[in-house]
């Protein structure tokens, strides 16, 4: 049965259960159920786990909304969505004022008594008005993310529920593709905003695992908990693999790890030297795999594997077609980099919610790109390159900043980066790297020229460097490049 774990706070398997179904029954009775929206704005914290839990059970979406959005953000995905409730945490109301369309019944989860707006109940009074849910068997259709918006609006993927006779398959791909196995006990670190972090919780949940959440990521603290806990299952994004082997080495040695079995990770590629010295440290747990919220699981590679195939995806899994596409929708040979087209066909399709000639525009040959680009050797393991829209064509050469990103990462104190195409009079675009150093670093350009001059080719390396507090980000967590790009293509007459 499910436990959710919260720093000293512990909901066991009978509380677990019993407040989902009375969350599942107080959604019922204000009319929530087959294919309607319920938007959750909330932190890391166990009423995330069981709002997701208690919504699929009455057939409903749930559209999880990044808490650092503001009332313009906010007000699109809430109306986008079509949501009938929003779940939300107190502290979240300053910053949305207005965006909440008159009428909609909001639930806020706050730890005071404080008197609330007109229209809005308190989270844990509510639930303990309600009956268990009572309703029919109904078919789960869980998550509707908004994608990252990285040209105009974010676009909700919402999909129709699976046919009974797949749902089976389509669980043992997410269980090999993010290591969910039942009774497991996992951590979750990153915003569960996020898809994949999203999915890894509530996969658990219906797999009665213990959950331990944490409101945020904390390296050393992350090392304490798997100890404490003896747990066996994270999900790190690259960023966060970086922070933990950045810790010293002193540090590292104090934890016992030895119960840790699975290490997922997608997202955004791994670099090959960051998942190398995660292997050498936590052992051969570390696997990734490519997918995207439109696409589903589409690769998967073991930590084995990367060593024989570094940067490497992996191979498809079941159910996934994978093409390499050109300019003009042909096949390009092995070794060629293209577009990714790719489809998992155990997936019910999808649609962008009100936008379906966005989805149809990013089909051909009844496959599906997001935007990446990438190849596929010999042997059938996918490398991806990077963003066709972050290509960068420099001289008449094409340079992947990718590549450049995964070795300026391993720059000791750079915390984050992120490298574009500004415009240049010869060359057309040039090469600058956006930087974000540790907390009590410093560098300078020359510094980090200097370091890339010594691993990568001499065009490679970014004519301009600039320096940011904090790199800006889209909701998916990515670095968000349009918002570093924009302001030096802004008076340039011209936009690649």
């Amino acid at each position: 049965m499910t436990t959710l774990v919260a720093g000293p706070n512990v909901i066991g398997p009978a509380e677990f259960s019993g407040r989902v179904a009375r969350i599942a029954g107080g959604l019922d009775r204000v009319g929530i159920g087959d294919g309607d929206v319920v938007a959750l704005m909330l932190k890391n914290d166990p009423v995330f786990v069981e709002a997701m839990v208690a919504t699929r059970k009455t057939g409903a979406y749930y559209c999880p909304i990044n808490w650092h959005f503001k009332a313009d953000e906010v007000s699109y995905i809430l109306r986008d969505s079509g949501a009938k409730l929003l779940v939300i945490h107190a502290e979240f109301l300053p910053q949305i004022e207005g965006a909440i369309p008159v009428g909609m019944p909001v639930l806020v989860v706050t730890s005071s008594n404080d008197t609330l707006p007109d229209g809005m109940t308190a989270w844990h009074k509510w639930i303990e008005e309600q009956p268990a849910y009572a309703g029919p068997e109904r078919r789960p259709r869980g998550f509707m993310p908004y994608t990252s918006g990285t040209t105009g609006r974010s676009k909700g993927v919402r999909r129709e529920p699976a046919a009974a006779e797949i749902v089976p398959r389509i669980l043992e791909l997410n269980r090999r593709s993010y290591g969910i196995e039942q009774g497991m006990k996992t951590l979750v670190v990153a915003p569960m905003y996020h898809a994949a972090p999203n999915v890894v919780a509530l996969l658990a949940a219906i797999s009665d695992s213990t959950i331990v959440i944490e409101p945020r990521f904390d390296a050393e603290r992350v090392l304490s908990l798997i100890e404490q806990h003896a747990l066996d299952h994270i999900y790190l994004v690259p960023t966060l693999m970086v922070r933990l082997l950045r810790l010293p080495e002193s540090v590292r040695r104090q934890y016992d790890l030895s119960s840790m079995r699975f290490v997922a990770c997608t997202g955004s590629s791994c670099p090959p030297a960051v998942k190398s010295e995660m292997i050498k440290w936590w052992g051969p747990v570390i696997h990734e795999q490519y997918a995207a919220s439109e696409l589903g699981p589409i690769t998967f590679i073991t930590s084995l594997e990367a060593v024989q195939k570094p940067g490497s995806a992996g191979k498809p899994m079941e159910g996934a077609l994978l093409k390499i596409l050109d300019a003009n929708d042909n096949e390009v040979p092995c070794g060629t980099v293209g577009t990714i087209y790719a489809r998992q066909t155990l997936f019910p399709d999808f649609t962008y919610n009100n936008n379906d000639a966005a989805r149809r525009a990013i089909e051909r040959h009844g496959l599906i790109s997001v935007g990446d680009m990438g190849y596929v050797d010999a042997d059938g393991y996918l490398f991806v390159s990077d963003r066709a829209s972050d290509m960068v064509i420099s001289g008449g050469v094409n340079i992947y900043p990718a590549e450049i990103e995964h070795v300026l990462i391993g720059m000791p104190g750079v915390e984050d980066c992120a490298v574009f195409g500004i415009p240049d009079a010869e060359y057309g675009e040039a090469l600058m790297a956006a930087v974000q150093m540790c907390e009590g670093h410093v560098a300078d350009s020359d510094a980090v020229k200097m370091f890339l001059a010594k691993r990568i080719a001499g065009y490679k390396v970014p004519r301009h460097i600039e320096f940011h507090a904090s790199l800006p980000r889209e909701e998916t967590g990515k670095i968000f490049k349009r918002k570093l790009k924009d302001p030096h293509w802004a008076n340039a007459g011209r936009r690649i």
